[in-house]
This record gives structure tokens, C-alpha cells and sequence, in this order.
């Protein structure tokens, strides 16, 4: 089959964010199949954007073809809004081009915001193609929620007229959260067109991911192993939405345990006021961000890992986070502070999920943690491992999209 994503921010290994379309394009191509990914030529999501001079320019990273639509960059809601459009427009633009030239079987709408639906329908009709919406967040709700928007101001109805489109004229309905398909029947959708396939991992790229830890943080850690120390270890942004205070507030509580230390690792605009935060407490240690391909092997020196997010209603929806799969891979109990029903911690039993925001609770599952034997976190761990190797790589999630379509 010829396979059409269209995903706004598209990335890779090369470019950074969003990684999702190349990792399920690759498997696809495993599989025999033809996929074309477009997408546009700025996203602040990417580290690095692809150097193209015209629209419709084809670039490859490693074998997948990416052709791009020139769109401005952006540092503002207004400026990021024009973004948007240029990009939907030009879909429109190029669309007859898309259809000569790509004729594509199924055709997938993935650019978080609903917009692009309306040329994809146009390419899918053209081409007699399927039509797939991918649902990352639920737009307009996020903005609402996040932002502050009235569901009155004109984006907010633009973007809701988008959706509730998206829901009536698609064939399929992929979305990565588990629990928002009520959500979707409200606004149009019939629910067997809903099909839920969470993020995942690529294989090959875990089995290399096998860089040494850098040597201040081996030494660091291998110290604080040596002296019987239980680690409890958070890898990643050091921004408000992941809460880290709420981690801190629990390493107060630990004081009374000396053998109970806390390793914050990464970078981000909160990093400096959490230190500030934290400068009374002796069982709290930051550390500078490591590379990608060293995580696995961070993440084996801990004990306990943790996941926070501030609590919102969007959440009760699902979360789909790629630290989570890291996570569950390291084989290590995990701590998930987030407002979500039926999610995965809680349901395969590889760690506790306890309510966003909420030190006490964090404090009690860590406690808990420690009060087993070492055999029992073992296990805990290891499902997590064994139900992400099995559930949550992309050959199986690549797998299990075609076949919806089936």
C-alpha cells in the first residue's frame, strides 16, 4: 500500500520532535509498504530544521522520503497560528499534486491540531483512499484548558468545527490516549472507528542505546550505591509541567530516612528555582543532562523512577509520554503522579499511580517500595519491561494500525 502522513511537526533521529510518524513509517516500509511523509519546513519542536529552497522538496532520513512545505518560523501565538495556516493551505495548494504523484491507499492526518483534516479528506477522496485522523491531544480542549480560551473565541470554534469534522468523515480514529473515546462519541464520532495506539519504541535503536554514563554521574551514583542507599531517580525536563516540586516535597518527608536519596537529571527553566528549593535538603542531588543513548544505563543505577504532571482535566483522557516507555524498559518500580484512569502503571502492576500534585501520596509509594524485598521489586519491574517489549514497539504498533484498517 502507499501510505500519506501528514504531520506538521514531523521529525526523526536526525531532526528531534516528533519522532512517532518516522519510527511507524519505518516499520511500514519493513513491511512493503510505500510511505511519504510531509510535513513543514519549521517546527519548534525540532532541533534542527531540514534546508529546503521550494515547497514540495524532497529530503530522506535514513530511507524515508519527507517532502516539506515552507512555512515561517515563529516565537509567538499569532505568528505560530500563521504557521498553521500556511501549512494547511499550501496542503490545499498541492493536494492534485499529492494525488498524481503519491496515490495513496490511506491517508493520515497526525499535525496534533485538526486542521489538516480538511486537505486530507480532499487527497483521500481524490485518491480513493482511507482516511485516518491520529488524535495526539485533544484539540480545541487543550488550548481551552491550558490557554484559558473561551470555547466562544473564533479559533477555539475553527478548530472545533475541525474536530468534530475529522471524527464524522474519517474511516479511522487512532489515538494515542486511551480514554478519550467518550470524548470523541460526544463530538460526532462512531465508536467503532475508534482504535487506541499508544506511543512505543524502536528496537533496534534500544538494543544500541549503550553509552556509558558520563563519569560525574557513575561516580556519583556508584558512591551512593556502595552505602546502601535506595535511589529514586527522575531523567528529563526540568520544567513546571512535570512537577518536580512535588518531588522535592516527598524528599522532605524522607529526611527521616537516611538511606533514601533523590538524583534529578536534565535541564530546564524550573532547574534553577528547584535547586533554590532544595539547598536545605542533604538527600537531593541535580545532575546535568545526559545523551540520549546513555539513558538506559543511567536509568539501571537507580531504585525507584518518577513520572509527575500537574493535575488537569485533560488527563483523565490518557497520557501516552515516551518517558514512561523508558521508563518500563529500565525494569525498575515507577512512581506516576498524574490525574489518569486505567493507565498502565497501576494496570500491569510495575509500580503505583498516585494523584498529580500530591507529595504525601509520593512519600507513601516510596516507602512502600523500600519496605519490599529486593525479589519483589524485581518483579514489579520486570513487568513493565516484558509488557513493553512485547506491547509497545513499533513493529507491533505499526502491525496493529494497518491491520484496523482490515
Amino acid at each position: 500500500m502507499n501510505i500519506l502522513i501528514i504531520n506538521h511537526y514531523a521529525g526523526g533521529p536526525r531532526l528531534g520532535m516528533e519522532f512517532r510518524p518516522y519510527y511507524l513509517a519505518k516499520e511500514w516500509e519493513k513491511m512493503g509498504h510505500n510511505v511519504t511523509i510531509i510535513g513543514s519546513s519549521y517546527s519548534h519542536l525540532r532541533k534542527v530544521q531540514p534546508k529546503i529552497e521550494r515547497d514540495m522538496q524532497l529530503t530522506e532520513e535514513n530511507g524515508i522520503s519527507y517532502f516539506w512545505l515552507k512555512a515561517r518560523s515563529y516565537s509567538s501565538s499569532t505568528r505560530r497560528i500563521l504557521n498553521i495556516l500556511t501549512f494547511v493551505l499550501k496542503l490545499y495548494y498541492y493536494r492534485r499534486l499529492i494525488v498524481r504523484d503519491f496515490r495513496p491507499d490511506i491517508v493520515i492526518a497526525s499535525s496534533t491540531y485538526p486542521l489538516d483534516i480538511y486537505p486530507a479528506y480532499s487527497i483521500a477522496r481524490r485518491s480513493n483512499a482511507k482516511l485516518c485522523f491520529e488524535v495526539h491531544d485533544l484539540w480545541p480542549l487543550s488550548p481551552m484548558v491550558i490557554g484559558g480560551y473561551s470555547k466562544f473565541h473564533p479559533f477555539i470554534l475553527i478548530m472545533q468545527m475541525a474536530e468534530n469534522f475529522a471524527y464524522r468523515y474519517s474511516d479511522k480514529v487512532v489515538s494515542l490516549l486511551g480514554n478519550a473515546k467518550e470524548h470523541m462519541i460526544h463530538h460526532g464520532l462512531t465508536p467503532e472507528k475508534f482504535v487506541h495506539i499508544p506511543n512505543g519504541f524502536d528496537q533496534d535503536e534500544f538494543e544500541n542505546m549503550q553509552e556509558d554514563v558520563p563519569q560525574e554521574h557513575q561516580k556519583l551514583l556508584t558512591d551512593l550505591k556502595n552505602k546502601n542507599n535506595m535511589l529514586v531517580g527522575y531523567t528529563g525536563g526540568h520544567a513546571p509541567s512535570n512537577t518536580l516540586h512535588t518531588l522535592l516535597e516527598a524528599a522532605r518527608l524522607c529526611t527521616v530516612n537516611d538511606d533514601i536519596k533523590f538524583i534529578l537529571v536534565g535541564d530546564g527553566p524550573s532547574r534553577t528555582e528547584l535547586q533554590k528549593e532544595s539547598k536545605d535538603l542533604n538527600n537531593v542531588y541535580f545532575l546535568s543532562p545526559v545523551p540520549k543513548k546513555s539513558i538506559p544505563r543511567l536509568l539501571s543505577l537507580f531504585d525507584i523512577l518518577y513520572i509527575g504532571g500537574v493535575k488537569s482535566s485533560l488527563h483523565k483522557y490518557g497520557i501516552s509520554p515516551n518517558k514512561l516507555i523508558d521508563y518500563m524498559l529500565a525494569a525498575k518500580p515507577i512512581i506516576l503522579s498524574a490525574d489518569v484512569e486505567n493507565e498502565i502503571v497501576e494496570r500491569i502492576d510495575c509500580g503505583f499511580t498516585v494523584p498529580a500534585e500530591n507529595h504525601r501520596e509520593v512519600y507513601k509509594s516510596i516507602h512502600k517500595i523500600r519496605m519490599m524485598t529486593n525479589d519483589e521489586r524485581l518483579k514489579m519491574g520486570t513487568r513493565g519491561k516484558n509488557y513493553t517489549l512485547v506491547e509497545l514497539n513499533y513493529k507491533n504498533l505499526a502491525r496493529r494500525f494497518i491491520e484496523s484498517f482490515q
